[in-house]
């Protein structure tokens, strides 16, 4: 992986159309201010969260020549909606729906940041999530809600980076989640797009009866998600992923979030064919059992 990184551009919000969403899609914006033929990251983010969030990952993607796109889903607290707003059951249906909404309207997008105009290589599409988002990233490469039969791949999507994805369900659920989350019931059988699966060893969920390794069950259970780096130590903020001082984050530790940055940025670069360099590399750094921030494995 190239270590220089450039200046970045961060534009928002960006209105894109969402008829029947009941209001308007907004998303953030941000690119390098160099480079063309730039790919695409379209980032979904956790529960509560919104576009603003996640500043380690998307700040450090965009200075290493992505251009990444936030969108801001409903269940956000910026929007506070109700509990009892019809949407709320089908919430994780209308992300989906958001990510693949970005994609339609890439245009928009690209005109809304100044200079980047002609710099989107829209052959090179990645997504990426954390929990909750990165269950409706999953679905963009595949997975489904199991019995359902219903694909909402997109084949515009070449790779994708799966940040505490929440594993099966079933017997594998608490009650709560069993009784309020009926959604969280996912196939990986056909989830077959590229992907990395980042998962901590200390993930200790309410939502399941199992232990930290639900977490990694797409790793174990797809035919895409190809490579897995397990985080020593780290719970479901993986470091702090999910903002600067963010007080969500249990487990803050800045070299953890670094390594992160690191693999993802080169798992992406190869996955979507900029370099390989970067990431066998990384692969191997990872692989001899010597580092003491994590490991991976690869299938």
């Amino acid at each position: 992986m190239n270590p220089d990184s450039v200046p970045v551009v961060s534009v928002k919000p960006v209105v894109l159309s969402a008829p029947g969403r009941g209001e308007d899609l907004r998303v953030r914006v941000s690119a390098p201010q160099t480079g063309d033929n730039l790919p695409v990251i379209v980032f979904s983010h956790g529960f509560g969260s919104s576009m603003d969030g996640y500043g380690p990952l998307a700040d450090f993607w965009a200075a290493h020549g992505f251009v990444v796109v936030q969108p801001t889903h409903l269940d956000s607290r910026t929007l506070g909606l109700a509990p009892d707003d019809p949407r709320t059951p089908l919430i994780w249906r209308v992300r989906i729906e958001d990510l693949k909404r970005v994609l339609d309207q890439l245009d928009l997008v690209e005109a809304a940041v100044p200079g980047l105009a002609g710099r989107l290589d829209r052959g090179r599409i990645a997504v990426a999530g954390h929990s909750w988002g990165a269950q409706s990233a999953s679905m963009l490469l595949g997975a489904q809600v199991a019995g359902s039969g219903e694909d909402m791949s997109d084949p515009r999507v070449r790779a994708g980076v799966l940040l505490a994805l929440t594993g099966t369900g079933g017997a594998d659920l608490s009650p709560f989640a069993a009784e309020h989350f009926p959604f969280m019931n996912p196939s990986f059988a056909q989830l077959t797009t590229p992907a990395l699966v980042v998962a901590g060893d200390r993930d200790q969920s309410a939502l399941s009866v199992r232990g930290p390794d639900w977490f990694t069950d797409a790793y174990h259970l797809s035919p895409g998600a190809t490579d897995l780096l397990t985080l020593f130590g780290a719970e479901h903020s993986l470091g702090g992923i999910s903002g600067y001082e963010a007080k969500e984050t249990t487990d803050e530790n800045p070299e953890r979030v670094a390594l992160i940055q690191q693999v993802t940025t080169a798992y992406l670069r190869d996955a979507l064919g900029v370099d390989d360099f970067g990431w066998q590399t990384a692969r191997k750094a990872l692989q001899d059992g010597g580092n003491t921030l994590g490991r991976i494995d690869s299938k």
